[in-house]
C-alpha cells in the first residue's frame, strides 16, 4: 500500500520551508474565513495540517490506483465514440477517484466550493500524481483553466463555471494551437464573432495538439477583432462542451503520455463568453495561463525523474553481474549519484519557482481588495519579476533534467529497460514531451534570457549569498561565490559586444549557467535547513562548477564567424 506523499520526505521539507508562514498567512487573509467555513484553517500550524491530510489522500490514490493503473492506460489510451472522448479505463478510474476526494479546484476560493490552497501546494499534488502516471497529470492539472478563470473573469462567469470544477469535478482544458500557429500563438486565426442581439459570441475554426481537447469547460484562444494579424487581435473565451458544437476530428497517436488525449478539434459556431475584455487573450491572459502550465510542466518533470530515479535505484540493487550488486559498481553508483543531484536540485528550483508566483498571485488578490500598502506593493512587483524569469528557467531545466535522468534509469537497466517489461520504458518515452511542449526548452531560453541581461537571476544569486550558513557549508558557498564571479564576468563581456546575435548564440549557455547557481545555492541552503542535503549538495555543485566552466571558455573562445558556419 504505498503512498506517494508520506513516502518522499523530500516534500514535507519543502512544504515547510520558511517562506510558507508568509504565503499562508497571505492567502488566508490572516485566518479571517475561520468564522464562515468549519474547514477553514485556525491558523498556520493548522493549515500545514490541512495540507498534509490532503497530499497524504493524494499520494494514497497515486500510489494505489493512478499507478497501478498506469500500465493498462499506456496500452488503451483514449478513443472517440459518438464525438466524445472516452478514457482508457484506468483514466476514468483516476479522474473519478480524486473527484470523490474532492480534489478538483484544490486553489480555488472557498466561496466556489475549493480549498483555497496555496499553489505550492497543489503544484506538489501535481508532482506526486505525475510520479504515478504523467500522462494522467495533465488531465488533471488542467484545473489550472480554473484558476485563469477565477483571476480574469466577471463575476456571472465565475459563478457560473468554477463551482462545476470544485464541487462537479469538471475537467479542463486550453484550446490555444492551431495547425499554422504552434510557438507562434499571434498568428492564430479561430474566429470569433460576437452577436449583439444574443449577448454571445460564436467559434469557428480549427485547433490542433488540444490536451484533453473534449474537456467539460475549456478556455479558447480566439481572433475577435477583424482586420487584425497579431496578439492585439485576440480574445480569450470560455466554451462549454454541454453545448455539443465542437466535432473531434481525431486523437493524436503519440509517443508517450499514451492516457492523455490530444485532439484536433472543428469548432462550428461554437457559443461562447468573453473572458475579461477584448484584445487581451494572449498579451495578459494567455500568458498568465502559460505561466501556470510550465510550472505544471516542472512539477510533471519533477514527477517523471523522481519515478525513474527510484526504478533505477531499485533494479541497481536488485540485479547482480560478476558476483555483486551492479550499484556497487562505481559507473553505476556514479550514474545514481548525478540522477539524484540533478532531482534534488530541480525540485528545490520547482517549489522556490512556485513560492515566488504564490506571493505575487496572492497580493494582486488582495489588490483587488483593498489598496496595497507602498511596500506590499513593491514587494508584489519584485516577486512578479522572480516569478516571470524563474518560470522559464524552471520549465526548460527541470524538464532537460528529467529527460536525462529517465534516460540514465534506462543504461542502468541495460537491454531490460528497452523492453515494456519495466517502467523506464514508459518513463523514457512519457519524459520526452517535456521539452517540447507549452513552450520547447529553445523558448525558454528566450523568456528566461532577460533574467541574465538585466541582472536579476545575479541580484538573487548575490541574495543569497548574504543569507547566513554553518561553518561546515562555508566551502561549498566559496565555490559558489567563484562560479558567481565567472559567470558575472562572461556576461559583461557578451553584452559589452553589442551584438545581439552573438547574445542569442551563447543565450543557452548563460541561462544555464545563471541555473546552476542558482540551484547550487537552492541545496546549500537546503543542507542549512537539514544536513541530510549537504553531500547532494556537494555532488552538484562540484558538476556544476565544471560544467559552468566548459560554458566559460567556450564562451570566450567562440569567433562570430563561428555562427556564419553553423548557419551555412
Amino acid at each position: 500500500m504505498p503512498n506517494f506523499y508520506s513516502d518522499n520526505k523530500h516534500l514535507k521539507f519543502h512544504l515547510t520551508h520558511p517562506l510558507m508562514k508568509k504565503i499562508i498567512s497571505l492567502r488566508e487573509r490572516d485566518f479571517k474565513e475561520k468564522e464562515e467555513y468549519d474547514y477553514a484553517p485556525l491558523d498556520f500550524e493548522d493549515a500545514i495540517d490541512s495540507y498534509e491530510k490532503v497530499l497524504e489522500i493524494v499520494g494514497d490514490i497515486t500510489g494505489n490506483i493512478i499507478a497501478e493503473n498506469a500500465v493498462s492506460v499506456d496500452l488503451e489510451g483514449p478513443k472517440i465514440v459518438d464525438n466524445e472522448v472516452k478514457y482508457a479505463r484506468g483514466t476514468q478510474e483516476n479522474y473519478d477517484a480524486l473527484k470523490q476526494a474532492g480534489l478538483i479546484g484544490m486553489s480555488l476560493p472557498r466561496k466556489y466550493g475549493g480549498l483555497n490552497f496555496v499553489n505550492t501546494a497543489f503544484v506538489m499534488a501535481n508532482e506526486i500524481v505525475a510520479r504515478g502516471d504523467a500522462g494522467f497529470s495533465n488531465i488533471w492539472g488542467l484545473q489550472d483553466c480554473a484558476e485563469t478563470i477565477n483571476e480574469f473573469a466577471d463575476e456571472e462567469i465565475k459563478e457560473k463555471y468554477l463551482p462545476k470544477f470544485a464541487l462537479e469535478g469538471a475537467t479542463g482544458a486550453m484550446d490555444l494551437t492551431e495547425p499554422d500557429a504552434g510557438s507562434d500563438l499571434q498568428a492564430v486565426q479561430l474566429k470569433a464573432t460576437y452577436d449583439k442581439d444574443q449577448d454571445i459570441w460564436y467559434l469557428n475554426g480549427v485547433k490542433r495538439f488540444i490536451t484533453n481537447g473534449d474537456a467539460d469547460i475549456s478556455l479558447v484562444l480566439a481572433r475577435s477583432e477583424e482586420g487584425t494579424v497579431d496578439a492585439r487581435g485576440l480574445s480569450l473565451f470560455v466554451y462549454d462542451r454541454s453545448h455539443k458544437a465542437v466535432t473531434i476530428r481525431r486523437i493524436e497517436n503519440k509517443l508517450g503520455i499514451k492516457g492523455s488525449p490530444t485532439c484536433e478539434l472543428v469548432f462550428k459556431n461554437a457559443p461562447a463568453k468573453l473572458v475579461g475584455s477584448r484584445k487581451l487573450g494572449l498579451i495578459k491572459y494567455v500568458m498568465s495561463l502559460m505561466n501556470a502550465a510550465r510550472l505544471g510542466i516542472g512539477a510533471q518533470s519533477v514527477g517523471i525523474a523522481e519515478a525513474a530515479y527510484r526504478e533505477a535505484v531499485k533494479y541497481a540493487q536488485e540485479r547482480s553481474q560478476f558476483g555483486k550488486e551492479i550499484i556497487e559498481f562505481p559507473a553505476v553508483y556514479e550514474m545514481l549519484s548525478v540522477m539524484k543531484g540533478k532531482l534534488f536540485a530541480i525540485r528545490s528550483l520547482l517549489y522556490e519557482t512556485s513560492r515566488f508566483v504564490d506571493i505575487y498571485k496572492t497580493y494582486q488578490r488582495i489588490s483587488e481588495e483593498r489598496t496595497l500598502e507602498p511596500e506590499e506593493r513593491k514587494e508584489m512587483k519584485q516577486y512578479q519579476k522572480l516569478a516571470d524569469s524563474y518560470t522559464p528557467l524552471l520549465k526548460m531545466t527541470a524538464s532537460e533534467y528529467c529527460n536525462q535522468i529517465a534516460y540514465d534509469a534506462i543504461q542502468i537497466h541495460g537491454g531490460t529497460g528497452y523492453m515494456k517489461d519495466f517502467p523506464v520504458e514508459r518513463l523514457y518515452r512519457d519524459a520526452r514531451i517535456t521539452s517540447i511542449y507549452e513552450g520547447t526548452s529553445q523558448l525558454q531560453v528566450i523568456a528566461a534570457i532577460k533574467g541574465v541581461t538585466t541582472g536579476l537571476f545575479l541580484n538573487r544569486i548575490k541574495g543569497y549569498g548574504r543569507e547566513s550558513l554553518p561553518p561546515e557549508l562555508v566551502f561549498l558557498r566559496k565555490i559558489l561565490m567563484k562560479m558567481t564571479e565567472e559567470y558575472e564576468m562572461t556576461v559583461q563581456n557578451v553584452v559589452d559586444m553589442k551584438d545581439e546575435e552573438l547574445l542569442d548564440f551563447h543565450a543557452r549557455r548563460l541561462v544555464e549557467m545563471a541555473g546552476n547557481i542558482i540551484m547550487g545555492n537552492l541545496l546549500v541552503l537546503d543542507a542549512k535547513r537539514n544536513p541530510d542535503y549537504e553531500h547532494v549538495a556537494e555532488a552538484f555543485i562540484k558538476r556544476a562548477e565544471a560544467n559552468n566552466k566548459e560554458k566559460v571558455y567556450y564562451i570566450h573562445n567562440t569567433d562570430p564567424r563561428d555562427i556564419g558556419v553553423i548557419k551555412q
